[in-house]
């Protein structure tokens, strides 16, 4: 039901994480480029570009996911930060998802911006849509109480 609901492309890295057991870096990245679709283990992306402002980087991140999902009415979206990011550069794009959603007609029902699945110290982002639905909202907003996440105690 959620997974049938929900993508999630790896955005956009500015830098790499050095694996404990390979002891360097996975790729090398220019200071003006960017890596697109990049895993979550720290894989290198499906492409690299220009180092483009967050607005194309969090548009290209939700044109994928609109390749895979039709995307409207309610949604649940997470910002995901690889590690090095920091929290205001994350809620600037969290900014440009939200109003690129608007203007497809979508809404932002529920959110969560921060470091959750990180790639150690990568400096990047992802982006998770999930159309929800009125069971997927109440499953979303029952009470959680898990050492890194806690709501409606």
């Amino acid at each position: 039901m959620v997974s049938a609901s929900t993508a999630s492309p790896g955005a956009g890295a500015l830098s790499s994480c050095v694996v404990p057991a390979a002891g360097k870096p996975t790729f090398e990245l220019g200071e003006a480029e960017v890596e697109l679709g990049i895993g979550i283990h720290g894989e290198p992306g499906r492409t690299r570009a220009a180092l483009t402002p967050a607005r194309e980087l969090a548009a290209a991140a939700l044109d994928a996911i609109r390749a895979d999902l039709p995307v409207g009415g309610d949604l649940l979206v997470m910002v995901n930060g690889m590690g090095g990011t920091p929290l205001l550069e994350l809620y600037v794009v969290f900014n440009e998802v939200r109003q690129y959603l608007e203007a497809k007609g979508a809404r932002i029902a529920r959110n969560l911006v921060g470091n959750y699945i990180t790639s150690l110290e990568m400096q990047g982002f992802s982006v998770t849509a999930c159309q929800l639905t009125d069971a997927l909202t109440r499953l979303w907003d029952a009470p959680v109480d898990t050492p890194a996440l806690r709501w409606g105690r």
